[in-house]
């Protein structure tokens, strides 16, 4: 006898109906008869996937408490469908010394409803070696605060790391955005659009071209962020060509948005790297090119987005909108379950060496999204559960939805309706 039965799964894109028994949080049976349980759930034949791995989330936590915490953020998580989530370190104070990233994780144990990692900073070399013992899902670089001559030594001591240590990628170059910038502000605009010129693919396609090259040279393993230029990523096709150790993710409002959104919506829009012109942008032809989706959950509050662009931050919150999205653009033919299960799952399982996380198994952790595919909605921000009530996306329609959310055989979330669960580091 099993622990819990979901029974009338439907995998795909198999197409298999199954039912999957779970015991001490993990995959233990997928069986087309339902095994005993001291538990069951009938999932109606909706499609069961994954959990979702997001690997880029700002849970703002410590320090901007306004902004979001790993409370809400974990339930605007679990609302969006995904069971792991890795923090980023640019919180107060940043997550950059071994006490910084554990005073962190203790938040994260007490607060989160989901399973998390966290990404470290960088500062001195000593500071390096004490957080790789904590095995952090990577080690965070942006080049758009660093110099070349800095850049250099990060990587170079991370390579000096008895173990492989993977580093991910802000890639946008300091001195062609600090030049850029000032010439757009020199203009005296404060018009949103003017953004984009203010941070340019130039300083996305030199600096990815930046960070490849070193990691060809010592051999690193890098993983560039929010990729959102057809150069950058021909940069990157072309140095895994090379044998470079290198992997790229972009974020759904670089695959579904363009320039033309900062019209449309002013600040709201802001993000860094910008939102391209169509004629740099990247789109879901360019899937099968990419690694990973994240989400980069960015939290703000209004009041701040509603600051001139020069003071606005920039940021965009994806947590209950990406999955809805995307599953829309499954139901439009643009986009299929594979492509969601690998960019979403099995791929950003591998990348972050998730061994148990990532694919519907026996031996797995039972970490999945329910999805109704002929649920219908539209995009209205008032609703988040995350404390950043915006989105570029409001009013966008979609059919395809989260239903349920479990994480390791704990249902956390259950049509919108959320339930206490203690997330565990990964």
């Amino acid at each position: 006898m099993v622990d819990l039965c979901l029974k009338n799964c439907k995998l795909v894109p198999e197409n298999i109906e199954c039912s999957v028994g779970i015991e001490n949080g993990k995959i233990v049976s997928i069986t087309k008869i339902a095994p005993k349980s001291e538990e069951e759930i009938d999932i109606k034949r909706n499609i069961v996937l994954p959990g979702l791995i997001d690997s880029h989330v700002h849970f703002r936590d410590p320090g901007f408490p306004e902004k979001e915490t790993f409370k809400t953020g974990s339930i605007a998580a679990a609302c969006g469908g995904f069971t792991t989530v890795l923090d980023m370190p640019n919180t107060n104070p940043p997550t950059n010394t071994k006490k910084e990233f554990l005073e962190k994780l203790k938040i994260a144990e007490k607060k989160s409803v989901v399973d998390f990692g966290l990404h470290a900073g960088v500062d001195d070399a000593l500071e390096i070696k004490k957080i790789a013992e904590l095995k952090p899902a990577s080690f965070k670089i942006y080049m758009d605060l660093i110099d070349d001559e800095h850049l250099l030594d990060i990587f170079t001591e991370i390579k000096r790391l008895p173990e492989d240590h993977l580093i991910s990628v802000h890639a946008e170059d300091k001195d062609t955005v600090k030049e850029c910038t000032d010439k757009m502000k020199s203009n005296g605009s404060i018009d949103p659009e003017i953004y984009a010129d203010a941070r340019p693919p130039l300083a996305e396609d030199i600096a990815v071209l930046k960070a490849t090259s070193l990691a060809k040279q010592l051999n690193s393993s890098i993983h560039i962020c929010h990729v959102s230029t057809k150069k950058s990523l021909d940069i990157i096709q072309e140095a895994k060509g090379e044998n470079c150790r290198v992997t790229s993710e972009i974020t759904p409002h670089h695959l579904l948005l363009d320039a033309s959104y900062f019209k449309k919506c002013g600040n709201i829009a802001k993000t860094n790297p910008p939102l391209r012109d169509k004629k740099y942008a990247l789109g879901v032809n360019e899937l099968e090119k990419i690694d990973v989706i994240g989400t980069d959950h960015a939290p703000h509050t209004i009041p701040e987005k509603e600051k001139i662009v020069w003071e606005a931050p920039s940021g965009i919150p994806n947590l209950e909108t990406t999955l809805p999205l995307l599953l829309t653009e499954v139901n439009q033919n643009k986009m299929t379950f594979g492509d969601i299960k690998r960019l979403l799952c099995e791929k950003p399982a591998e990348i972050f060496n998730f061994k148990n996380k990532g694919k519907i198994a026996e031996g797995m952790d039972a970490d999945f999204v329910v999805v109704d595919m002929k649920k219908e909605g539209i995009i209205n921000p008032d609703e988040f559960k995350t404390k950043a009530k915006y989105s570029p996306f409001k009013g966008f329609k979609v059919k395809g939805m989260p239903v349920m959310t479990v994480v390791r055989g704990n249902v956390v979330m259950d049509n919108g309706e959320v339930f206490e669960n203690s997330g565990k580091i990964v």
